[in-house]
């Protein structure tokens, strides 16, 4: 599973860090950067779940 977030799109809530930090951070600009773009099996579930739960829906998950 892989994980984007559009950088046009996010507003930098810091949903997708708080629920997920070993794969989502927020960066120098203040908005989220995925730091593990290839999603280990284990966060896949709170990946999902954070993709659902972001107020701009600016992650992709494919």
């Amino acid at each position: 599973m892989k994980v984007t977030v559009d950088d046009d799109r996010c507003r930098g809530h810091g949903v997708c860090c708080s629920l997920c930090p070993e794969v989502f951070d927020i960066g120098d600009d203040g908005y989220a950067v995925v730091e593990t773009p290839d999603v280990p099996v284990e966060f896949e579930d709170v990946v999902r779940s954070a993709a659902g739960m972001c107020p701009e829906r600016a992650i992709t998950v494919s």
